[in-house]
């Protein structure tokens, strides 16, 4: 068994040892397969999304995943309460920026939503990526069109981390991580994934769920007290545990249906049977 996989294996232990309650500000499209796989690996999610309840609900949560995939004022004034709190109490907030470019208004109000709040992973793919630069991008809705050459897929997310001090996780069919100075990239998973919608929403509250015990690693290592949590490490195990999924969710599905569904149950199964030795 290689390190990764035991750290993936230990990750995953912690997770269903403690169930994190994971504060999901999610989309109508897809909150309900977030909270599903949340489920699924043994954390707790909660789809509160009301403005006047944010700062109670956000200051239980162990990490916090706001997702701007149907948008609304209501729902940024939520998302950025949450993300305010989280910051405060240091609860790890990962941001989904889904769809930026798709209007001047979403792309305003998320702008607006990172004056206020600090996301401790950034999870896009290539076309939000270069919208929050303020590059020329291609998106189609709430998905990218963009392709491009590695060397440029590495500058851009580098210059994203750098530029918001933050763990960038740029999926697409093969992932990135890094916080600006680190790089790691995550191949596998499966063709399959791009016909299932919310994937990368699911990712992102994957990312939450491995960022939530961060805090307990440290506390489990007395010599580790005054470090800091490593969301580089919680991205890089989030992107490689659903690649796994994809991967296990593929052997007996053919279809989009069978796949949507065998992606939960090889979730499961990895998380309580540790299948593929993790």
């Amino acid at each position: 068994m290689n390190v990764l996989h035991t750290t993936l294996q230990n990750a995953l232990e912690q997770i269903q040892g403690v169930h994190p309650l994971l504060h999901c500000i999610s989309n109508i499209v897809t909150a309900n397969d977030c909270a599903n796989l949340a489920l699924a690996i043994g954390a707790s999610p909660i789809m509160a999304q009301e403005p006047q309840e944010m700062p109670q609900i956000a200051a239980l949560a162990k990490a916090i995943v706001l997702n701007t995939g149907t948008p609304d004022e209501a729902k940024f004034q939520a998302a950025a309460i949450a993300g305010k709190t989280a910051n405060r109490l240091h609860i790890p907030v990962i941001l989904d920026p889904v769809g930026i470019g798709a209007s001047t208004w979403r792309l305003n109000h998320i702008h607006d939503l990172l004056s206020q709040v600090h996301p401790d992973i950034l999870r896009v793919n290539l076309g939000e990526a270069r919208a929050l630069l303020g590059q020329t991008g291609t998106e189609h809705g709430v998905d990218s069109l963009e392709s491009s050459r590695r060397t440029e897929t590495d500058s851009c997310a580098r210059e994203l981390a750098n530029a918001l001090h933050t763990v960038v996780l740029l999926s697409g069919e093969e992932d990135l991580v890094t916080d600006g100075i680190r790089l790691k990239r995550i191949s596998g998973g499966s063709p399959l994934t791009r016909s299932v919608t919310g994937a990368g929403c699911m990712l992102s509250v994957l990312c939450g769920a491995f960022a939530s015990i961060e805090t307990t690693f440290l506390e489990a290592t007395p010599e580790s007290a005054t470090s800091q949590p490593d969301y580089y490490s919680s991205a890089c195990l989030a992107a490689h545990f659903w690649k796994l999924c994809a991967e296990t969710a593929a052997q007996t599905a053919s279809t989009p249906g069978s796949f949507h569904v065998g992606l939960f149950d090889a979730a499961y199964k990895l998380s309580i049977f540790n299948e593929k030795g993790i």
